[in-house]
């Protein structure tokens, strides 16, 4: 990391902590700005924003620097699109950065994730979530998201083959679940789908 004339973490900080008093953006944009041309090197904004990923107004800005400065790193372009997703900038930019990150790191299982999370068309998105679930099958919210989505598409396009992916993963989901609440959801979700009439 290259030495800064500032403290970009105690800096991020103290901006994030103005803006959760102002909820000034405008002002939280400027002093993002201003650390991230006093303080250039992509590592150290990095390090200095981690406590304030979920947060995608001071994420975004900071790790569009880090992007421009490292194009090919999955974890940042991960970030920044899950950033972009959050403050709802729609799903071409984060599925252009979600590509890009697939492309670098082909493992990247936050970038396969928001590939197939950003897919506007039911349809499409159900088939997105089934190659996600292809490629990492232990994946429990990869098969939660195939299943819901499947499910939506049987119930606004009475597609009976959505339905049994819906009822198939719903019912492997169960069978792992170790959690009272979640398998009481899932049996739920299962008895609700066999009654269907399509």
């Amino acid at each position: 990391m290259i030495a800064s004339p500032i403290d970009p973490a105690a800096a991020i900080a103290g901006a994030v902590q103005d803006y959760k008093e102002s909820s000034d953006i405008g002002s939280l944009l400027q002093r993002l700005d201003a650390i991230c041309s006093a303080c250039p090197d992509a590592d150290t904004l990095a390090a200095a924003v981690e406590p304030f990923r979920e947060i995608p107004e001071v994420a975004g800005p900071i790790y569009e620097r880090v992007v421009a400065a490292r194009p090919d790193d999955a974890r940042a372009l991960v970030i920044l699109a899950n950033a972009y997703w959050l403050a709802g900038r729609g799903p071409d930019p984060v599925g252009e950065l979600a590509t890009r990150a697939i492309a670098a790191d082909p493992n990247n299982r936050g970038a396969w994730h928001l590939w197939a999370l950003s897919e506007p068309t039911l349809r499409d998105r159900v088939g997105r979530w089934r190659q996600v679930v292809e490629r990492f099958p232990t994946d429990e919210l990869a098969q939660a998201n195939l299943a819901d989505n499947a499910a939506s598409l049987a119930s606004t396009e009475r597609d009976r083959e959505a339905l049994q992916i819906a009822l198939r993963t719903y019912k492997s989901l169960l069978r792992e679940a170790k959690h009272p609440e979640q398998r009481v959801a899932l049996e739920h979700a299962v008895s609700t789908l066999e009654r269907w009439s399509l």
